[in-house]
């Protein structure tokens, strides 16, 4: 009880101060940066501040998350401020605009808000409309002041709503702030003569002196546990090395009868590969489904269907599919705000770890597993009693197999069904794949196996 009591008072503001709960946004704005300004708001109701700040120094980000951010701050029960520290742009200043008061940092900028692509270039006007419409409805939202002077009746909004739709759209003409085919871009003293901007200040403690904060305690976001790993696994590197454990654990899978440890690195591996990705908002469920299904069609090549036709090209289609497109931040088949240089990057990661995952399988299978110096050859299947050691573990008569000749009665891949001599055996193909009706002949005879290879005319 007492160390439930000592837990919960190290949250608790000494009497008499504020809980200022201050949350760095310097990123690009994402679904990550969403996800964390919900845990954000939630910590800070959870410790009873007085105050949420964002500490902001942004380019940018995507539209549907700085959305999500600025309805959460509109609808916040407690007084939300931003400290802009050198740029409030595009989603930036949306996110900006939503909040109660805005502060700003000399040589600062705020604005911008036009929608573009990954290479700089605007959307069409259909994504413009929209932002024209989200920027005027959070001016709106501070307010407006109405003043009747005699007959006439004078509206005056806290944020001017048609400044907000100037920073998206270079037609607007407002004299004295903006000029035709420029987007409005507010300095700290511009933002402040057009009421966007409540002070000019150099660092958060400052904002506090001017908002009138003067005993107080601040309570920093720090991403959890999981943020932290889920950043790590979204890196190329490491998302190759997960695409290596999934064609890793499908290859050892593949040598080794039953089901294992290898099918289970595998799909560990995958849940570590698509899952933060998912969370990143960058795999979408149609796009994993699609790697399901490349590897089930592969599966059905592999043990159902004869030879190596369409149904394993397509499943190597599909599952190079899904693992590159939860690489890329495409919406369905819509690649309009897709940076090419992203899908350079997720083109190299996945071919790069695709090649690199099967040669070290090819490696590590002949390293570790050889019967004869392998690391793990006591776990090795290929392990040999010899009978001049004293072991007689088979028949007699499988020995005598050895340089038979006879027929493939089922495709051998590796292993399969063969007849010799009239009786059925199994048997296993040293070198790839044997096709039923081919003959073979017996190369040697190992733990009650037999080996075989395709006899060729």
């Amino acid at each position: 009880m007492l160390a439930f009591l000592f837990f919960f008072s190290s949250f608790m503001p000494e009497p008499g101060k504020k809980v200022v709960y201050v949350m760095d946004m310097k990123e690009n704005i994402t679904k990550a940066t969403w996800r964390k300004t919900k845990q954000a708001f939630a910590e800070a109701d959870s410790v009873n501040a007085h105050v949420f700040l964002i500490h902001m120094n942004t380019y940018g980000g995507t539209v549907p998350d700085a959305d999500s951010i600025r309805t959460k701050i509109l609808a916040s029960g407690i007084p939300v401020y931003v400290f802009i520290d050198n740029n409030a742009a595009s989603a930036g200043a949306l996110i900006s605009i939503a909040c109660d008061s805005i502060y700003m940092r000399p040589g600062s900028s705020m604005g911008a808000t036009t929608v573009v692509n990954q290479t700089g270039e605007a959307m069409p006007d259909k994504y413009q409309s929209y932002m024209r419409s989200t920027m005027r409805a959070t001016a709106e939202a501070h307010g407006k002041d109405t003043i009747v002077s005699g007959q006439d009746t004078i509206v005056r909004w806290h944020r001017d709503p048609k400044i907000a739709e100037a920073m998206v759209d270079q037609r607007i003409y407002m004299e004295g702030i903006s000029d035709t085919g420029k987007v409005l871009t507010f300095t700290p003293n511009e933002a402040i003569e057009n009421n966007y901007c409540e002070g000019i200040v150099e660092n958060i403690e400052e904002v506090l002196e001017q908002v009138g904060i003067e005993e107080y305690e601040i309570v920093r976001y720090e991403p959890s546990f999981l943020e932290k790993i889920i950043g790590l696994l979204v890196l190329p590197v490491v998302s190759g090395l997960l695409i290596m454990g999934i064609i890793g654990g499908i290859y050892f899978e593949l040598q080794t009868p039953g089901i294992g440890f290898p099918l289970g690195v595998a799909i560990l591996s995958a849940v570590l590969y698509f899952a933060p990705l998912y969370l990143e908002g960058l795999a979408a469920n149609w796009e994993i489904l699609v790697f399901v299904i490349g590897l089930i069609l592969i599966a059905v090549e592999i043990f159902v269907l004869p030879g190596f036709g369409i149904a394993g090209a397509l499943g190597v289609i599909f599952a190079f599919a899904g693992l590159l497109l939860s690489l890329i931040g495409n919406v369905n088949f819509d690649f309009e705000g897709v940076d090419p240089s992203n899908i350079t990057t997720a083109l190299f990661t996945v071919i790069i770890a695709l090649f690199g995952g099967f040669l070290i399988s090819l490696y590590l299978s002949n390293r570790l597993f050889s019967a004869q110096s392998g690391v793990f050859k006591n776990l090795s299947l290929k392990a040999v009693q010899n009978t001049d050691e004293g072991f007689v573990s088979i028949e007699t008569s499988l020995l005598e197999l050895e340089g038979k000749k006879g027929v493939a009665k089922t495709v051998l891949r590796p292993s399969g069904k063969v007849m010799i001599k009239g009786e059925m055996y199994d048997a296993v193909a040293e070198t790839g794949y044997i096709e039923a009706g081919d003959p073979i002949e017996v190369t040697k005879v190992e733990a009650t196996q037999l080996y075989v290879e395709k006899i060729l005319s």
